[in-house]
């Protein structure tokens, strides 16, 4: 039998990966395991002036960007059931958003990694690659891509509900 103790959802607060995120609450409560959600934020510095800046340049906005992706975490994961979930909202600051992804899962033991895709194709998918693709190549467990929209195999609480009455 498959044990899942902690299922990571990573979320760039798309679409896809609201998607996602419907899979990683189903399979959390299927399984009674804890939910990490996690947000990767670049790091300013970085971006702004290239690999070698100095990384306390712009620390007021690092803060903004990083205080900011807790808000839409912390938005996205109230959950209004009885039973509420255990989840770990998780932002981590990294320019290489699918390997900060695979850090933590394996620093973590997750044991599922759940990600939304774009479906980008042909010229879009070859100049700006994947996340879910390079977390999928390297991640040390399995990972359940979802495609947005995605196939109705997860209903909404509600109708869970009406259907269990």
């Amino acid at each position: 039998m498959i044990t899942l103790k902690n299922i990571l959802v990573a979320t760039d607060f798309s679409e896809p990966s609201d998607a996602a995120l419907t899979y990683g609450r189903a399979l959390a409560r299927t399984f009674g395991a804890t939910l990490h959600v996690v947000h990767v934020v670049g790091s300013v510095p970085t971006l702004v002036y290239g690999a070698e800046a100095y990384a306390a340049s712009m620390p007021e906005l690092q803060r903004e960007l990083e205080d900011g992706a807790r808000k839409q975490l912390a938005d996205l994961l109230v959950d209004n059931d009885k039973r509420p979930l255990p989840v770990r909202p998780v932002v981590i600051t990294s320019n290489a958003p699918a390997q900060a992804i695979v850090d933590y899962a394996a620093l973590k033991r997750i044991d599922l990694i759940v990600t939304g895709t774009q479906g980008r194709g042909g010229v879009a998918h070859l100049l700006m690659g994947s996340v879910a693709e390079r977390v999928v190549r390297s991640a040390p467990c399995p990972v359940l891509t979802v495609r947005h929209p995605e196939h109705e195999f997860v209903l909404p609480d509600a109708l869970v509900s009406v259907a269990r009455a």
